[in-house]
């Protein structure tokens, strides 16, 4: 190994969040906090009942060979909503891919929404993601993720890189959903296919638990408004929306749109 390759290695930043919620006299409180690296959770302002919170990466991106931990729990009857202080730049990398790992854990009667804003993959960027996500029965989630390949704004595509990302959700202890998405190689090729992205450069996923063919249905409603495309399907008593747009507004704003129908409350960041 060379010696620029060496002092790359040794600069990659790490990061980790680890913290609980529960109840306390029917509001939700924050339990022990760990934070380590360049990775930060803020909350910012008292709530009613629930709690939000921002995560900030201080190391400013996301750049090969850096890995970023999360892991949260919410106690029973816990109401927690979580975003992110801006959208996250995932850089260019001539060597190992970024790993960004999420567990989430949910007791019985809790509400966890995990809405971060979009993450943004520059050419020839490398990611492994994961989430691990154990519910309870009788708890309730609403998990939204957007990925953009390249940045759009600035005529940017991506074109070339690595995107994986493994998603297993367990719903009291039994696996109900389990997927992983690979892209890599060729990327902007691939998207150009009509089966994968028909061109479009923004992805996104909703998952909704609990859901049904009647929340399929409302959402299904308001399908003369998306200005992408978008598919919305329930089974193992989960509802999931699948995104795909040309840009990342496009496809905010038919998340938007769908979450609206779920009745959810968008952090405020989303509406700056």
């Amino acid at each position: 190994m060379s010696v620029t390759s060496t002092v790359f290695e040794a600069n990659r930043a790490r990061g980790a969040v680890q913290f609980d919620v529960h109840t306390r006299d029917g509001v939700t409180r924050r339990g022990a906090l760990h934070e380590s690296g360049s990775l930060r959770v803020r909350f910012p302002s008292p709530e009613d009942q629930g709690l939000s919170g921002v995560f900030v990466n201080t190391a400013g991106g996301v750049a090969g060979g850096d890995r970023f931990d999360i892991e949260i729990a919410a106690a029973d009857g816990a109401r927690l909503t979580l975003t992110s202080a801006a959208a996250e730049k995932v850089y260019r990398t001539p060597g190992a891919a970024a790993q960004l790992n999420i567990a989430l854990k949910v007791g019985a009667g809790a509400h966890l929404a995990w809405l971060p804003q979009e993450t943004i993959l520059f050419d020839r960027a490398r990611v492994q993601r994961r989430f691990d996500i154990d519910l309870d029965e009788a708890a309730s989630l609403l998990l939204c993720e957007i990925v953009v390949f390249g940045r759009i704004a600035m005529g940017e595509r991506m074109e070339q890189g690595e995107f994986i990302d493994r998603w297993r959700l367990r719903r009291g202890g039994r696996l109900v959903f389990a997927e992983t998405v690979r892209l890599d190689g060729d990327i902007g090729a691939k998207l150009a296919r009509p089966a994968v992205a028909r061109g479009g450069a923004a992805i996104g996923t909703a998952l909704i638990v609990p859901g049904d063919e009647t929340l399929v249905e409302r959402i299904r409603e308001a399908s003369e408004s998306f200005s992408g495309e978008v598919g919305i399907s329930a089974w193992n008593g989960f509802a999931m929306a699948r995104f795909c747009a040309q840009d990342a507004a496009r496809l905010r704003a038919d998340m938007m749109t769908v979450l609206a129908r779920t009745g959810a409350a968008l952090p405020r960041l989303w509406l700056n």
